[in-house]
């Protein structure tokens, strides 16, 4: 079974190896008589809730991103099973979780509003015209 260790996520984060638990049990996927014999899918869980190395800023905006990975204990759920070998298995898992915390620390910048030029103004007036003459053209002919 490999040996947690700390996860480096950006230059100045490193999840701490207390917060992160593994769990090998046996996978669904490829194998042959062998997915009967050998535990290679990797569960993951990271202690989002008591982890100190994350602000509660960015512990929300994972909640928020990700809702359906986290379990009642309020701890991050990262499954791999692509692979019949455990230890790729485990690294695809820590790569995830590295994805999922890179995508919460990511901030869209605020959205700047802007006004529509005249010009576009003026072609939707016109547009508006045009399909309510049209439609009012429709109409019964009286003689």
């Amino acid at each position: 079974m490999p040996v947690m260790s700390p996860l480096p996520i950006a230059d100045h984060l490193v999840l701490p190896a207390e917060d992160l638990s593994m769990r090998a049990v046996r996978s669904s996927g490829p194998g042959g008589q062998n997915v009967n014999k050998v535990a290679s899918k990797v569960e993951l869980r990271f202690d989002l809730s008591g982890t100190r190395v994350l602000s509660e800023e960015i512990k929300e905006r994972v909640r928020a991103l990700f809702p359906n990975r986290l379990d009642a204990l309020g701890k991050l759920y990262v499954v791999s099973q692509k692979t019949r070998d455990q230890h790729k298995n485990f690294e695809d898992a820590r790569d995830k979780l590295r994805r999922i915390v890179l995508a919460a620390l990511r901030r869209d910048p605020p959205r700047v509003a802007t006004k529509p030029k005249a010009s576009a103004k003026r072609r939707r007036v016109a547009d508006k015209r045009h399909v309510a003459m049209k439609k009012a053209s429709r109409g019964r002919i009286d003689d």
